[in-house]
């Protein structure tokens, strides 16, 4: 199994909103993991989010499947992403620490 590693002041990325609730007690290690490697909390979530989705195995295989699938159909899935303004276009900046509500 993995290891989760967390590099110390690494944290500015682009982001887009997602709201969602997590037990405080969650919230609370989330903010005291980011005091101590000094990031932001945002990124602390980011990374504890991609590193649970690299271990899901199955999930991989079927993310995997779903980019072959749209990568033999044209990618119909451009034209959707396409609508949206990114984050650094829309003249709004999310570096704004995560509110967690429990």
């Amino acid at each position: 199994m993995s290891k989760f590693k967390l590099e110390h002041g690494v944290s500015r990325i682009r982001r887009t909103k997602l709201q969602s609730s997590i037990d405080q007690t969650i919230a609370d290690d989330i903010e005291a993991l980011a005091e101590w490697s000094n990031n932001e909390t945002n990124f602390v979530v980011n990374e504890l989010l991609r590193f649970a989705l690299a271990q899901e195995e199955d999930f991989q295989k079927h993310k995997a499947s779903v980019s072959a699938h749209n990568a033999r159909t044209g990618n119909n899935v451009k034209s959707a992403s396409t609508t949206t303004k990114p984050a650094s276009e829309s003249g709004t900046r999310s570096d704004a620490p995560t509110v967690v509500h429990a």
